[in-house]
């Protein structure tokens, strides 16, 4: 999908490649009848104090040939500016940019700027630049969260600079799916019939002259837009303000709803008058099984709020959403957050310190932006670690086309890979050579062992290689077949030849 042809807000395109299914729904939103939006109002360009176009030059590795990128692609958006001369922008805008500039309204001045922070998992990033008075004309918006029911503008620009604004009304608030797939945050939700304009893929949602929203996503069938709203925006530029970067705390468990009455019998809380969520997976070494949370455990209350059967709670502010929301956007790293929890008949109070959860920390990254990929070519053999970015290049519907066995490795990784290990290591194709002869077809295995050595990540291969033994390295999968052969000395000789012949510029990168 173009983005260009595509309204390109569109983060439905970005939003494709990150998020490609809706999440089940964990929320009780609180909605509002839809009324008619007002009709779109051009403003003239002395009245635009607030926003900039911002380009960016895009590349991302490919990670079939992981020693390689992608052709680049370029975007364009319309950043909202803030104080202390940054611009606030969706992280998809510029994942794996190589070049970011500022241009303005109504362009003819441009000036190079940078990434200052960037959340992926909560899709925002901050830009700056080295010009300290490129900026100085424009009017920092201040950021006020919405009720629903609101009628909030979407910002837009014309190509010559005007300001486009479009009214919707806001209509849902619900925790929801951000396109981190397993990422969930809360959103607002605004029905808008929105126009295609350049520098549309990120838009930032105002009320009474305040930041309220940036879309995230739009669907152009329904003109509902998604925005990450003010809550989150707010939590990010919190984090941001300090260094290092904190990140969106998570309390490391996985729960089941308890709708189901028998579930709900066999538990004890039938007749009870009491929600509850099953406690079915504890995250090895997070912040819930640190504090003694333990699997079985039913969850009453968060911070004293009451937790229904089907994980949500009653907020103050947007009715019953997501439990999630309490300790991911209310709540900051470090912050400790009260789990009322029954367990075997007792009611125990137990204090969890919430912490965000690094990406390199998980055994299959769920996500791999600015960094390159690590692989090692042993001989032809190209040898890779597993990573959600790698399944994508299947396309959007990876988890149906890429090997099903990887599919399973990434969405069950918590309960299978508790012991190790650190990283999964396999051969994802074979470079035809003198030393792979009868070799060539194999693809997407699991490397166990080479040369007797347990792979816990790439970072154990040299080592493993320099155990050969009768002058030959054996590698062992977990799958058909079960060990190969390589002659040692001719890898060696053919190293040379091979990265000339498929113009490799190395054989490795484990940095």
């Amino acid at each position: 999908m173009n983005v260009r042809r595509l309204f390109s807000i569109i983060a439905l395109v970005a939003a494709a490649s990150l998020a490609h299914a809706e999440p089940p729904k964990t929320a009780e939103a609180q909605v509002v009848k839809i009324v008619k939006p007002e009709p779109v109002a051009e403003v003239k360009i002395d009245t635009v104090l607030s926003v900039i176009r911002v380009n960016v030059t895009n590349q991302p590795w490919d990670f079939g040939k992981p020693w390689g990128k992608r052709a680049p692609y370029s975007r364009r958006a319309i950043g909202a500016v803030l104080p202390g001369n940054r611009v606030l922008v969706t992280a998809e805008l510029v994942g794996n940019a190589n070049y970011v500039e500022f241009e303005t309204a109504g362009g003819g001045q441009k000036v190079p700027a940078a990434v200052d922070t960037v959340d992926y998992e909560s899709n925002l990033a901050l830009l700056k630049t080295d010009d300290p008075d490129f900026l100085k004309a424009l009017k920092p918006l201040d950021i006020a969260a919405s009720a629903v029911g609101d009628l909030l503008s979407v910002w837009q620009l014309e190509s010559n600079g005007n300001l486009l604004v479009t009214k919707g009304a806001f209509t849902t608030a619900e925790v929801s799916r951000y396109p981190i797939d397993d990422v969930t945050f809360l959103i607002y939700r605004v029905t808008a019939p929105l126009q295609f304009r350049d520098s549309s893929f990120t838009l930032p949602v105002v009320r009474d002259g305040k930041l309220t929203g940036i879309v995230m996503r739009y669907d152009t069938n329904t003109n509902n837009a998604d925005l990450i709203p003010a809550p989150v925006i707010q939590h990010f530029l919190k984090d941001a303000a300090g260094r290092p970067y904190a990140g969106f705390p998570r309390a490391g468990m996985a729960f089941s709803i308890t709708r189901d009455p028998q579930f709900r019998r066999f538990l004890g809380l039938s007749g009870t008058g009491l929600g509850g969520i099953y406690v079915n997976d504890l995250v090895a070494g997070g912040p819930a099984e640190k504090a003694g949370m333990q699997k079985g455990d039913i969850v009453l209350k968060v911070d004293g709020q009451a937790v229904d059967q089907d994980a949500n709670y009653l907020d103050p502010e947007y009715g019953r959403i997501a439990v999630s929301h309490l300790f991911s956007t209310r709540h900051y790293d470090g912050d400790t957050v009260t789990f009322t929890v029954a367990r075997k008949g007792v009611t125990l109070e137990i204090p969890v310190k919430l912490a965000h959860r690094d990406v390199q920390s998980y055994v299959v990254e769920p996500y791999v932006f600015d960094r390159a990929p690590r692989f090692y070519v042993l001989g032809g053999l190209v040898l890779q670690e597993l990573s959600r970015q790698y399944l994508k290049e299947w396309g959007n519907d990876w988890m149906k086309k890429a090997p099903e066995h990887f599919v399973y490795f990434d969405r069950q990784q918590a309960e299978l890979f508790q012991k190790g290990p650190k990283k999964i290591v396999f051969l994802s194709r074979v470079l035809p050579s003198a030393a792979t002869v009868g070799y060539e077809d194999l693809h997407t295995l699991v490397v166990k062992r080479i040369n007797g050595v347990e792979l816990q990540s790439l970072d154990d291969v040299p080592g493993a290689l320099e155990k050969a033994s009768d002058g030959l390295h054996k590698v062992e999968f977990d799958g058909d077949p079960t060990s190969i052969y390589l002659d040692a000395r001719e890898i060696a000789e053919e190293a040379p030849a091979l990265m000339k012949k498929y113009r490799l510029p190395a054989l490795q990168r484990l940095e």
